[in-house]
């Protein structure tokens, strides 16, 4: 009998997700440890655990066979050398918020191709100013989307920029997809591709690799009229630079969901920028889906971990994701 841990802080939710898991595979032994102390005493012999498992913890745990990691993306120190090394296999939910931050992205697209936030500052002034645009129209029919990380995410994002007419260049490490809709190629190319788009769309983790990537280097290669946008993780975008490209003209605008720090501090500058569109991190925020998307994979691995069958959506430790 598989023993899972659900490791704490419980809630009504992750109890009745335990109680399903129980009734779909009653072979399981779950345990809802309520404090780090109650964790530590069932570990030694649990062969899988929801959650996380900290270094601390880690050596305790001896039979240790998978981890379900309950973020596509969980924060630095998720993934340590010790679990690295470890034989645990770590699964995570990537792909259940494939649909919704692709919307979210074409929101960000389609309002900075119509120079939609000019035209707001215009309502909320009451202005009828038909020239409150002050960058140019962009015919999606016409542009180039480079869409870089095309995981779930960015795939979905491409079909959906393809469906609008538009170019869509892709750069991935690890491309999982079939994607007929994008001309593909490797990060090692994404400098000589960045002169070439007219919005530049980040799905990417974070990583030891991606932290820091978009800099002012970076933004100096795009087209002084193309747009930035950053769904993936804050991490990847060094703000300062951003802030200072975007100042200076380098690039036209950016549409943002995640920032280096979040909340975005007062005083950033990004606040009050009129070619800047912010969301705070919220493009999954009550989907109504995305709870039960999250127990489904869950039940999937463990009726394959009950049956010794591969895992689902296996990271790779090294890399995080």
């Amino acid at each position: 009998m598989p023993k899972l841990i659900i490791t704490p802080p419980q809630n009504a939710e992750l109890q009745a997700w335990a109680e399903r898991i129980r009734n779909e595979v009653p072979t399981y032994n779950i345990v809802l440890p309520k404090t780090e102390e109650d964790v530590n005493t069932h570990l030694p012999d649990a062969d899988a655990v929801y959650g996380w498992v900290s270094p601390e913890q880690l050596p305790l745990a001896k039979n240790l066979r998978w981890l379900q990691s309950p973020a596509a993306g969980p924060s630095p120190g998720y993934y340590y050398p010790a679990l690295i090394e470890h034989s645990v296999v770590v699964c995570n939910p990537r792909g259940i918020y494939n649909d919704h931050i692709a919307q979210h992205i074409m929101m960000f697209v389609l309002a900075l191709a119509r120079g939609l936030p000019y035209y707001m500052d215009a309502q909320r002034e009451g202005v009828w100013d038909k020239d409150a645009r002050k960058s140019g129209y962009i015919d999606l029919a016409r542009a180039t989307a480079l869409i870089v990380g095309v995981g779930g995410i960015g795939h979905e994002t491409a079909r959906l920029c393809s469906e609008f007419g538009m170019k869509v260049i892709g750069v991935d490490a690890r491309w999982e997809y079939a994607v007929p809709f994008v001309e593909k190629h490797e990060p090692a190319e994404l400098d000589t591709l960045l002169p070439l788009a007219d919005f530049v769309v980040v799905t990417t983790p974070h990583t030891p690799e991606t932290e820091g990537m978009w800099h002012k280097n970076r933004f100096a290669l795009m087209k002084k009229t193309a747009y930035f946008i950053n769904i993936g993780r804050g991490k990847t975008t060094k703000l300062a630079d951003l802030v200072e490209v975007l100042e200076q003209g380098t690039i036209a605008g950016c549409g943002l969901d995640v920032f280096e720090v979040e909340p975005l501090p007062a005083e950033s500058p990004l606040w009050q920028m009129p070619n800047v569109l912010i969301t705070p991190h919220i493009a999954v925020k009550d989907a109504e889906n995305i709870s039960e998307r999250h127990f489904e994979i869950l039940l999937e691995n463990a009726h394959r971990f009950a049956e010794g069958e591969p895992l689902q959506n296996v990271v790779d430790k090294a890399a995080w994701y």
